[in-house]
């Protein structure tokens, strides 16, 4: 077994810069750990709702952010001032907005129970009744995600909502 030892996060962070910012936003710090630990940068702009089987934590250490959460009165957003940290219990839908460019969160959460599924969900952006509901058994954020999103902006009916035939406008 190798010798234990930390490493420089911010030269890391330079080093990884590019993957900070559209169209990937995102990089996994470690691939064969127990934990997801993710660096999320800004901007970013989505109408999905993740349903994540497990907690995640947030901890915006550059710029600000907001987590809109949706429940059963509607849409409100938890904001992130640098500096803050945030624990987003399991099964909430969810939907992080970074509106600033180089804004930087760091995200923890663990690898997903054998089976369990994380789910996508898009909610009607005039009456809030819910859309669309993908799920799907992730392994990899950057590979398995622009392909859901484009099936549901590629598809009207999955876009129509059923409630009052509002259609989504599917970015």
């Amino acid at each position: 077994m190798a010798k234990l030892a930390g490493f420089n996060f911010q030269q890391w962070l330079e080093e990884h810069k590019d993957k900070l910012k559209p169209p990937v936003n995102n990089q996994l710090i470690w691939e064969d750990a127990d934990l997801m630990v993710t660096v999320v940068g800004g901007p970013n702009s989505r109408s999905d709702y993740h349903v994540d089987p497990v907690e995640e934590f947030f901890y915006q250490f550059k710029g600000n952010s907001f987590v809109r959460i949706m429940d059963e009165d509607g849409p409100y957003d938890v904001h992130l001032k640098e500096g803050d940290i945030f624990l987003l219990p399991a099964m909430v839908p969810h939907s992080p907005q970074r509106p600033e460019a180089g804004s930087l969160c760091l995200v923890v959460e663990p690898k997903r129970p054998e089976g369990e599924v994380d789910a996508f969900e898009w909610y009607c952006e005039n009456c809030n009744h819910k859309v669309h509901r993908v799920e799907v058994i992730l392994k990899s954020i950057v590979k398995d995600l622009p392909p859901l999103f484009k099936a549901f902006a590629d598809d009207e009916e999955k876009r129509t909502c059923k409630n009052c035939g509002e259609l989504h406008s599917g970015k």
